[in-house]
């Protein structure tokens, strides 16, 4: 059964989500998630519990559902995800195969066109990632 998503109103509300998300890996509902909430609180809302999983169950989420219809939801979820607690550290630890996942949402917003980014602004954000 698909988990139903409303915008959390707490970092504490967000991180329950989170752990439901993380243990069914719904990357519809997570979807629903990041479309009902402000990217702009994302880094508030996750306080300090980033972690490798939810990153990477984020760019899952972006690249499957969103960027295709929203490329510039999808560019500012990964601008201010990038201004996370534990951002550096869980970037750090992505394997290989994970770095490719992040470099392919890139490659598809590279393919959008958003009045909310420039080619430029996702360069200088794909640096943050390092790619």
């Amino acid at each position: 059964e698909r988990l139903r998503v409303s915008e959390p109103p707490n970092a504490y509300d967000f991180g329950q989500i989170l752990n439901a998300l993380n243990v069914s890996k719904d990357k519809a509902a997570c979807a629903d998630l990041l479309t009902v909430t402000d990217p702009k609180t994302l880094p508030v809302l996750l306080s300090n519990k980033l972690e490798g999983e939810i990153l990477l169950i984020f760019i899952q989420s972006l690249e499957n559902y969103i960027a295709g219809k929203d490329p510039g939801l999808a560019y500012q979820h990964l601008f201010y995800l990038s201004k996370a607690k534990r951002f550096k550290v869980v970037l750090a630890l992505l394997s290989k195969n994970e770095k490719e996942e992040v470099q392919h949402l890139f490659d598809l917003l590279t393919e959008s066109q958003s009045d909310l980014y420039s080619l430029e602004d996702l360069e200088s954000l794909k640096k943050v990632y390092e790619l």
